[in-house]
């Protein structure tokens, strides 16, 4: 074969990128190309966060392409009209690219491959982003997994099987100069009012990525099992945004902590804890191929009755980080200033606002999809439909996190408190997690006025638990939860 296009989704990687593997070994030529397409995504297309990412992302790999003798085209528009013209331009008689998991994107993919090849055009399409395909694990019946344990046992027993990363092509062959491409700055990525100082932490791109699993490694795994529910510290490995944007594989993930732990013993507690974290994104992965539909509705048909209670108020509240419950405000503080959030708080605000407000699990999953950087369609719904109850493998329907207890258990220091919250820091240990409590002597010497510094809690916690147990008492007559 002359010559072939590589379409790039997010797979924004040279190292083990199956589609660029296979173009490399069956062409001469190979043409790589980015399309940008959001409104193809509807009606999750990326949020703002995303965005950001995206731009610097796709700066990395044009830097690596150009290292290689290569370069990305930018195109923007009709995801098959672009790809129609540049068959055109190159006359390529291939198109590589690596499988996404989305359902309006699934369905986009399948519509681009059935017209190519109805115009001749070779598809060839490959797994990048996960372990194991979507429909390969199955139960002994033959049916998708809806618990994890028995997804995960099924999972585990296979890593050995898997094929080991592939290393990047040295070298790749020239792109025409007379193919146009547009400037990254015409996708208009970045926020036009500079929001984005807090997102400079990170380093989107492919060499960010694999640095970050070497620091996670050199630094973290070992203690990863004790750490990774503190917010207080950087227990995590943070890949997830890398994972998302396919600037690095699961399996080069999981080859590295395989190879760490088995040349160091005090690795292996934190690897396997940290493998089993990468299986609950395959998880995640499989349910929305299975159901697809869980993006908008509940997996556990019975949520559709449940007494949701919109207030706009107090969603717009717990976006910015006004709620009154501390653990709460700084995790969704976080949030807005990073980009991220640590995993275990992400949990207390789901279930504040689901279980403790009694918000609709959509409102949430939007204010996530549209805020956090590692923004995933499969690990958003989820997390939060594990948190409202109504999904596979779900929390048991009377688990509502106390906000309390859960920031006394995992901030014992109350550090993360105070680096998110400096209008209440003063208060002494035994009242920050819980500043409705203290009497105005504490108060007055700390400088806090409840209702003018930080607010007074939007609902009695006690009582919005009630509340909640209630409605779900009341789908129990459903049939059993």
């Amino acid at each position: 074969m002359k010559c072939c296009l590589v379409w790039f989704r997010r797979d924004l990687r040279l190292t083990d990128n199956p589609a660029l593997a296979r173009a490399v070994a069956e062409a001469e030529s190979v043409v790589p190309v980015y399309i940008h397409a959001p409104e193809e995504a509807d009606p999750w297309r990326p949020g703002a966060a995303s965005d950001w990412w995206l731009h610097h992302s796709l700066a990395s790999l044009e830097r690596d392409l150009r290292a290689r003798g290569s370069r990305l085209l930018l195109r923007q528009g009709s995801t098959l009209k672009c790809l129609q013209m540049l068959l055109q331009e190159t006359r390529a008689e291939a198109v590589y690219w690596n499988r996404l998991n989305e359902p309006a994107l699934v369905e986009r993919d399948q519509a681009v491959e059935q017209a190519l090849r109805e115009h001749g055009v070779v598809a060839h399409t490959c797994n990048a982003s996960l372990l194991f395909e979507p429909s390969e694990l199955l139960s002994s019946q033959n049916t998708p997994y809806r618990v994890f344990t028995a997804f995960w046992r099924a999972g585990a027993e296979r890593l050995a099987e898997l094929s080991p990363p592939r290393p990047a092509a040295k070298r790749l062959t020239p792109v025409p100069p007379t193919l146009s491409s547009l400037r990254l700055a015409e996708l208009e990525l970045l926020p036009r009012v500079a929001w984005d100082a807090g997102f400079r932490i990170w380093t989107p791109g492919e060499a960010g990525a694999l640095a970050r699993l070497e620091r996670f490694e050199d630094e973290r795994l070992a203690s990863y099992g004790d750490d990774r529910n503190r917010p207080d510290r950087e227990g995590s490995s943070r890949l997830s945004p890398h994972l998302h944007f396919g600037e690095i594989g699961p399996r080069q993930v999981v080859a590295a902590i395989l190879q760490r732990a088995a040349g160091a013993a005090d690795a292996r507690s934190g690897a396997a804890t940290y493998l089993k974290e990468i299986g609950w994104r395959e998880f995640a992965h499989h349910l929305l191929h299975h159901y697809p539909h869980t993006t908008d509705r509940p997996l556990d048909g019975r949520f559709e009755h449940y007494p949701w209670t919109p207030d706009a108020a107090a969603l717009q509240a717990w976006r910015a980080g006004r709620t009154g419950v501390p653990i709460v405000d700084a995790g969704m503080r976080e949030l807005w200033s990073t980009g991220w959030m640590h995993n275990r708080v992400r949990m207390i605000a789901a279930s504040f606002l689901t279980k403790n407000l009694r918000i609709h699990w959509l409102e949430g999953a939007r204010w996530f999809w549209d805020t956090l950087l590692d923004a995933d369609l499969a690990n958003n719904t989820l997390g939060w439909q594990w948190t409202a109850g109504c999904g596979a493998d779900a929390a048991p329907y009377f688990r509502v996190f106390n906000p309390v207890l859960q920031a006394e258990r995992f901030d014992p220091h109350r550090g993360y408190l105070r680096r998110w919250l400096p209008e209440i820091s003063a208060l002494p240990d035994a009242l920050i997690h819980r500043p409705w409590l203290a009497d105005e002597r504490v108060l007055a010497a700390a400088g806090v006025r409840l209702g003018v510094h930080y607010p007074r809690p939007l609902v009695d916690l006690s009582a919005s638990r009630a509340a909640a147990l209630s409605g779900y008492r009341a789908l129990r007559e459903l049939g059993p939860m």
